[in-house]
């Protein structure tokens, strides 16, 4: 793993973000987090080179924490083709931060379960396809900006998203839904995402 709870939790408390610390004695009150690699800068790899992480007390009131391989980003066909895919201010990139209750468990484009957006985020906008990511214009709305799988093995991210944040792997896909399906069965159908970037961690 290239990180730990420990570490997660004191980037997002340094933010002035809430990490939820399960003091309900009721399990999987769950705290989804997104580490962007900072390493690129802002040159689009089109690579899943970033991380989400998942952790939360189980039954027994374990602390348990996961991380598996996703990208943050878009890839490179989205970059260059949005139009093709209905995009018309260019393609989004989510702003880091935490959106609070942004998520649920609903089908990711009619096809099948993941967390899908339900309330504003803040993005990025890139129209200019050059492969570097631009910051300057700034939208905040529900495009769609769901958490969900590529590939069994993906290597590319492509148009795999246009914004979203993708597993690279389904395996680890399958096993985030199973634990935020728990989740969702003691606390409801509303998930928090908190994005940060790998150098917000020491």
């Amino acid at each position: 793993m290239l990180y730990s709870r420990e570490k997660i939790v004191a980037a997002v408390k340094s933010k002035g973000y809430v990490y939820f610390e399960d003091n309900s004695n009721k399990s999987y009150d769950v705290n989804i987090i997104g580490v962007r690699n900072s390493e690129p800068g802002n040159k689009v790899t089109n690579l899943f080179d970033d991380i989400i992480t998942i952790s939360y007390k189980d039954e027994k009131g374990v602390w348990q924490y996961h991380e598996w391989m996703n990208t943050t980003d878009p890839g490179k066909k989205g970059v260059q083709l949005f139009e093709q895919y209905g995009v018309k201010d260019g393609v989004a990139r989510v702003v880091p931060g935490q959106y609070r209750g942004s998520h649920m468990i609903g089908l990711h484009q009619g096809k099948y379960e993941a967390l899908k957006q339900k309330s504003p985020i803040k993005v990025y906008r890139d129209g200019n396809k050059d492969l570097v990511y631009d910051e300057t214009k700034i939208t905040e709305g529900v495009y769609g900006i769901n958490i969900h799988k590529a590939g069994q093995d993906s290597t590319w991210v492509e148009n795999w998203s246009l914004g979203c944040q993708v597993f690279k792997r389904v395996k680890d896909f399958d096993e985030f839904m199973k634990i935020v399906k728990k989740s969702k069965n003691i606390h409801g159908n509303s998930f928090t995402y908190t994005l940060l970037v790998s150098n917000d961690i020491k």
